[in-house]
């Protein structure tokens, strides 16, 4: 389905601010509110879109692996749709022809607790040839930051009308700096399923008053310990092709080039991890000639890296969201 300047606008608009009401959306898109409501409907159920609430890792005491799975041919499907299935799994990829899976593994942060799937079951299934796990020591690109490819359609006027007050402050207050706790495990979950679930439908989910989830979302928001992400088909901006980039870097370099390649607007994601390779990265490119363009020109001028492996994803088997899609609602 081809994407207009209103369908853009809005996908734009909900990087900012994934619970913006689509009144204030339609008043900066200069469209009505019905408009807004049965775009997010279509974008919803061609596109794929959706939003989806998260907890900052760090704020919420989990530790984040990315795992590598080699696996044979006629076993990487299924293994890769069960780890999507999973509560403790995000990004969960089908690349290099099919016979890898790459995933995001979440586990508490210093404790042996909860981590069987790396520990026990992985090892235990068949079909596996082999096992990387990769500690994520520092995200310099992804998150709540938005691929600039998604991103690019509002003007500066338009994108300070939607940023919520919150994320204008420098830092949040003490008084104000929330950090999730046990008790918000009911309303994380739901935000996960649907970052723009209204108030009652939370309060109903958590067992909570309206004006008390309404207080609570206020201050995990304002002290980053919750932000919205968003889901959507990336083809339909024009990537049709990604991969995953496995960089060696000389360490005593490692701030400076993950900082540029943060810059790269080719790039979703960058993050230094531990392993032979350091520095991992996400391209999303037009065709495998924009792709041969930017490993050659723009990567190959940095001298740092030493060595560069290419897995081509085939297909995003999950994303950061759990697996239970919502229907788009208006607000």
């Amino acid at each position: 389905m081809p994407l207009d300047e209103i369908d853009r606008g809005l996908i734009h608009a909900l990087h900012i601010d994934g619970r913006a009401p689509f009144s204030r959306i339609a008043e900066v898109l200069g469209v009505s509110t019905q408009t807004v409501a049965r775009r997010y409907r279509r974008l919803s159920a061609e596109a794929g879109l959706r939003v989806v609430g998260l907890a900052d890792p760090h704020r919420a005491g989990r530790a984040q692996w990315l795992v590598r799975l080699t696996a044979t041919p006629h076993s990487a499907q299924d293994l890769a749709r069960a780890l999507a299935r999973r509560s403790d799994t995000s990004w969960v990829k089908l690349a290099s022809g099919g016979t890898e899976i790459i995933a995001v593994v979440h586990t508490p942060a210093g404790g042996a607790d909860g981590r069987s799937l790396l520990l026990h079951d992985i090892p235990r299934t068949a079909g596996i040839t082999a096992v990387s796990a990769h500690y994520l020591l520092h995200t310099y690109l992804g998150g709540p930051t938005a691929w600039r490819g998604r991103a690019n359609v509002l003007d500066p006027r338009q994108r300070r009308q939607l940023t919520p007050p919150a994320r204008e402050n420098a830092a949040p207050s003490p008084a104000t700096a929330a950090t999730p706790t046990d008790d918000d495990r009911a309303l994380l979950s739901a935000l996960q399923r649907d970052g723009r679930a209204g108030q009652g439908e939370l309060a109903a989910a958590t067992g909570w008053s309206p004006a008390t989830v309404a207080r609570r979302l206020a201050a995990l928001r304002a002290s980053g310990a919750l932000f919205f992400d968003v889901e959507c088909d990336d083809t339909l901006f024009g990537a049709t092709t990604q991969a995953l980039l496995w960089m060696t870097v000389a360490p005593a370099r490692l701030e400076q080039v993950a900082t540029a390649l943060a810059r790269h607007e080719e790039l979703a994601f960058v993050a230094a991890t531990t392993g032979r390779t350091n520095v991992v990265a996400h391209a999303l490119c037009p065709d495998p000639a924009a792709l041969h363009h930017y490993l050659t020109h723009r990567l190959g001028g940095q001298r740092a890296i030493h060595a560069l492996e290419t897995a081509p994803v085939l297909r995003t088997v999950k994303a950061v969201g759990s697996l239970i899609s919502s229907p788009g609602r208006a607000s």
